[in-house]
C-alpha cells in the first residue's frame, strides 16, 4: 500500500539549523489514504521527512492548479533535508496531521506539534493564505468563511493570487474564489513573487503577485526574484511543461528561503534567515528581501 524513496537533503544542518552539505538522508512515504467525509474518495497524502531527528517542525504544502502529491520534489526534498516533515495532500487539510503521521511510519513520536506551517504555490498559495487568515470576498465585497487554524504558526505563499479587482472577464465569471482579502491574514508569512510572472487571469503585471505582502498586516516578509516567472525556475519539477524559466539555482533559492524563514518564524533558529537577509542587502539586485 505504500512506497518509499531515499534521497539527499542539502544546505541545512539538522543539529543547528545552519551550515551546508550535510548529506542528510530523507524518506518519502506514499500513498497515505486519509478518510475524508463528504468526498467520493479518501484524501491521498505523501509525507517526506528526515530519517533521523526529533521535535521536527511540519510543513503542510498545498500544490498549484492541476497538480497532486507527486509534484514539487525540488522543494519538498530540500525542506526535508532542512529538518522539516513535509505533508503533501492532494487538497490541504491540516486538521488531519495526526492520522497522517501515524500512517507514515511512527513520525507522530518525532514531530513538534507546536511548530506547524503551511506553504502553497499559485492557487495552492491562496489555499494556504486562507489557513493563515485571508478570506474570499463575494461579488458584493462581503468576506466569506474564516478558515484560519490556530495550530498553524507561520507560512509561505509562493506566486499567490492577487486581489480580484483586476481579473479578466473570464476569470471574473468562472473563478469567483480569486477575490482574496489579505487584510485579515495576521499569521506571520513569507511571500515569494517573480518579477516576470504575468498571469493570464489578471490585467495587472507581476506586481499583482505582491498583494499578499502589501495588503496584509505585519509581520510579513517579501522575497522578490527579478527574473522569476510563475514556476520560479521549476518548483514542480525542472522538466514539467509548466516550467517556462528552468533554473535549478532559482528553485534552490526559493526552497532555502522558505526553510530559513520558517526556522526563524517558528523560533527554531534565526541564523539562516539573518544570513540570507544580509546577502540580499549586499547583493546584485537579482533578488531582494524586505519586511514589515
Amino acid at each position: 500500500m505504500s512506497s518509499s524513496r531515499i534521497g539527499l537533503g542539502l544546505d541545512l544542518d539538522l543539529g543547528t539549523g545552519t551550515g551546508t552539505g550535510t548529506g542528510q538522508r530523507i524518506v518519502a512515504v506514499k500513498p497515505i489514504t486519509v478518510p475524508a467525509p463528504g468526498r467520493s474518495v479518501g484524501l491521498q497524502v505523501k509525507v517526506t521527512a528526515p530519517l533521523s531527528g526529533r521535535n521536527l517542525p511540519v510543513i503542510v504544502f498545498s500544490h498549484g492548479n492541476a497538480w497532486s502529491l507527486d509534484g514539487y520534489e525540488p522543494l519538498v526534498d530540500r525542506w526535508a533535508g532542512a529538518g522539516f516533515i513535509v505533508v503533501q495532500p492532494t487538497h490541504l487539510d491540516s486538521r488531519r496531521n495526526g492520522d497522517i503521521l501515524v500512517q507514515a511510519g511512527g513520525l507522530e513520536t518525532r514531530v513538534d506539534r507546536e511548530r506547524i506551517a503551511v506553504v502553497g504555490h499559485s492557487w495552492g498559495a491562496q489555499t494556504a493564505g486562507a489557513i493563515l487568515g485571508a478570506r474570499v470576498l463575494d461579488a458584493d465585497g462581503v468576506p466569506g468563511e474564516d478558515f484560519s487554524h490556530p495550530a498553524v504558526s507561520a507560512g509561505a505563499l509562493i506566486a499567490a493570487t492577487g486581489t480580484g479587482d483586476t481579473l479578466t472577464p473570464f476569470a471574473a465569471e468562472h473563478l469567483p474564489f480569486m477575490r482574496p482579502d489579505y487584510s485579515t491574514m495576521t499569521t506571520p508569512a513569507l511571500v515569494v513573487a517573480g518579477g516576470r510572472d504575468r498571469s493570464q487571469l489578471s490585467t495587472r503585471g507581476p506586481e499583482w503577485f505582491t498583494d499578499a505582502y502589501l495588503l496584509s498586516p505585519s509581520p510579513k516578509s517579501l522575497l522578490a526574484i527579478a527574473e522569476g516567472e510563475h514556476t520560479l525556475g521549476g518548483l514542480a519539477g525542472e522538466a514539467v511543461a509548466e516550467t517556462t524559466d528552468e533554473d535549478p539555482a532559482r528553485v534552490a533559492l526559493v526552497a532555502d528561503a522558505v526553510s530559513a524563514y520558517l526556522h526563524d518564524a517558528l523560533k527554531i533558529d534565526d541564523a539562516a534567515w539573518t544570513a540570507l537577509s544580509d546577502t540580499a542587502a549586499t547583493g546584485d539586485g537579482t533578488w531582494s528581501i524586505v519586511g514589515k
